[in-house]
């Protein structure tokens, strides 16, 4: 494992033209200090876990001194934000010091968010603050834990600079990795300005680091975007399959890998509710929980615009037209694992889309019912009465309950093996919103950063009981109705 200075920088992004990107400096923050350490994340650039007990640690991942071989710069992109195509974004408070690659061959983009002005900060401060800094780097760990797709988070450090969001708040800095940071909207600001050859290196570059098998085919952009499609089609399943609600689904958010990135007004839901909206700057809806597959489309769909002068129309048309079936595929797998299910009929998906009814009905902690079922009983005269006490309409729930024994009675397997596979795909432990709140505040008032290791460490292993850590598992208190998080978060 390396020390700081040893890290293997090779800085492809930074090697595109310079109508890619800004290059400059981070802007340093006085007295910075190390809020956590993510030892999993560091594995992946080859780093030594002991550098975090470094002086100079902090110093180096607020931006004050730059690590040996970094080329900060901040990208350029443009976006859909709300459906208002925005022409010009890019990073405004992000700077990527650059890409480490590891002992496998894999790049890992370092970025530092929070790290100061830059060109694109459009009249923002381009600074963080420690409660969101605390949300992306406990939710991105916990999107791992539960594999889907994401961003990954190194650090968290931080500083008393004031930063004026809604109130006084501090800075911090997030330490982010991924293996790039290329979105849809980096394709749409050269569209819009008619810079059609920007767009072709950006996809041969693209193509060259991330899809290589398709390099030689001489329809690599039409697969490139199948590839974009296939793969934003599955994660859009994965979040509903699991209740997580993103919040800010621009274009701009949108990773071309098909990663979860740019955490914000994110939301895990808890009692059951389609129409859920996690962003208090949503009010009408437009990113809600059941949204979110449609405008996995729509912003696909921008992509595809964006990549018009390397795709032929009709092309594109029959890479979107296969979006849908994907995603329905995938959802439909997922949600049948859910139930413990070896083999999806078609029948299967009135079982789920009924059992969500019900749920919606009463309100059910989606997340707790789900763990339960894999207690459930298919005994013929088994009550499931704990099951059956989270719903108001409990003979709504019999006549569902009936249904599912019906339906278990065709699989291969017992209760107990069915258990194990159920307790395998649903999560007992997510990241509540008045989990990651209690840790904010421990943070704030009392420099106790405690809480956000523990729920780093609890995260990382979802499936698991962790019985001394059972009252994590809790539904949320009356006070956490309280909590709204918004674009500000």
């Amino acid at each position: 494992m390396n020390r700081l200075e040893q890290l293997n920088f090779d800085n492809t992004f930074a090697s595109l033209p310079d109508s890619f990107h800004s290059r400059l400096s981070p802007t340093p923050l006085p007295d910075p200090y190390l809020v956590s350490f993510n030892t999993n994340a560091a594995q992946l650039i080859d780093l030594d876990s002991a550098e975090a007990a470094r002086p100079d640690f902090a110093e180096h991942f607020t931006g004050n001194r730059l690590l040996p071989g970094a080329e900060p710069l901040s990208m350029l992109y443009a976006g859909h934000q709300f459906g208002h195509f925005v022409p010009q974004l890019g990073d405004g408070r992000a700077i990527l010091l650059g890409e480490v690659r590891n002992r496998s061959g894999e790049l890992w983009d370092v970025q530092l968010k929070g790290a100061g002005v830059t060109p694109y900060s459009r009249d923002g401060d381009g600074r963080a603050v420690l409660r969101s800094s605390i949300r992306e780097y406990l939710c991105s760990e916990a999107m791992h834990g539960l594999g889907i797709p994401t961003s990954r988070a190194l650090c968290i450090t931080g500083s008393d600079e004031e930063v004026y969001r809604e109130r006084i708040e501090t800075a911090a800095v997030l330490t982010r990795l991924a293996p790039s940071h290329v979105r849809f909207g980096s394709f749409e600001v050269f569209f819009s300005r008619g810079q059609h050859d920007q767009i072709a290196t950006l996809a041969d570059y693209v193509i060259a680091r991330h899809f290589p098998h398709l390099a030689g085919d001489n329809d690599k952009y039409q697969l490139f975007l199948n590839e974009v499609t296939q793969r934003t089609a599955k994660l859009m399943a994965q979040w509903q399959a699991v209740g997580f609600s993103h919040g800010v689904m621009n274009t701009d958010n949108m990773s071309i890998l098909g990663l979860t990135f740019d955490y914000g007004p994110f939301g895990f839901m808890e009692g059951y509710d389609p129409g859920y909206i996690c962003n208090h700057s949503d009010p009408r809806g437009r990113y809600a929980y059941d949204q979110q597959p449609q405008i996995g489309l729509w912003n696909l769909a921008c992509l595809a615009q964006a990549l018009s002068p390397l795709i032929e129309k009709q092309q594109a048309h029959e890479v979107l037209d296969g979006y849908a079936p994907a995603y329905h595929r995938h959802y439909a797998e997922l949600m049948g694992a859910k139930l413990g299910l070896e083999k999806i009929l078609d029948e299967d998906i009135q079982l789920i889309g009924s059992l969500l009814q019900i749920m919606h009905d009463s309100r059910t902690d989606y997340t707790n019912l789900f763990r339960g079922l894999g207690n459930f009983d298919s005994a013929p005269d088994a009550a499931n009465e704990t099951l059956r006490d989270q719903f108001i309409d409990r003979a709504a729930f019999d006549a569902w309950s009936s249904a599912y024994r019906v339906r278990l009675k065709q699989e291969s397997c017992n209760d107990r093996e069915r258990k194990a596979r159920m307790d395998a795909v649903n999560p007992k432990y997510i990241l509540r919103n008045y989990l990651a709140q209690n840790a904010i505040e421990r943070a704030e008032k009392q420099r106790d950063f405690s809480e956000i290791d523990r729920l780093l460490a609890l995260l990382a292993r979802p499936f698991d009981e962790q019985t001394e850590m059972e009252s994590y598992a809790a539904a949320p208190p009356d006070w956490a109705r309280q909590i709204e998080v918004s674009c500000s978060s």
